[in-house]
């Protein structure tokens, strides 16, 4: 049974820094999408950051562009965020989520559709005040 359980959120400032994790169990593949997605109220998931473990393809939607890096550890299989320069914008609801081996995403644009992707974590709580 595959899991991904994020942590890591919390409450910063603006211009503040935060890191999330996401710890992957059970997924027995070695080659395969993951991605970072956010949810704010009242607003669609969207896309904010993916890589294709095994290899090095990376995506980030607009508005992570030049403030977050994904890495991936592949020795703990853990999924990481690291989100700079943060602002009040970003505060949402932030998930894990993987997709199922064999998919392709030829472009940012099929990475970044949250629909594309099976398994997903519970979430984690991002919330930047101004």
């Amino acid at each position: 049974q595959v899991q991904l359980v994020e942590s890591g959120g919390g409450s910063v400032q603006a211009g503040g820094s935060l890191g999330l994790s996401c710890a992957t169990s059970g997924y027995p593949y070695r080659s395969y999408y993951m991605g970072w997605f956010r949810q704010a109220p009242g607003k669609e998931r969207e896309g904010v950051a993916v890589i294709y473990i095994g290899g090095s393809t990376l995506y980030y939607g607009d508005s992570a562009k030049g403030r977050f890096t994904i890495s991936h550890d592949n020795a703990k299989n853990i999924l990481y965020l690291q989100m700079n320069s943060l602002k009040p914008e970003d505060t949402a609801m932030y998930y894990c989520a993987a997709a199922s081996p064999g998919v392709y995403f030829p472009d940012s644009t099929a990475a970044l559709k949250p629909y594309r992707y099976t398994y997903w974590g519970q979430g984690t709580q991002v919330t930047v005040s101004s």
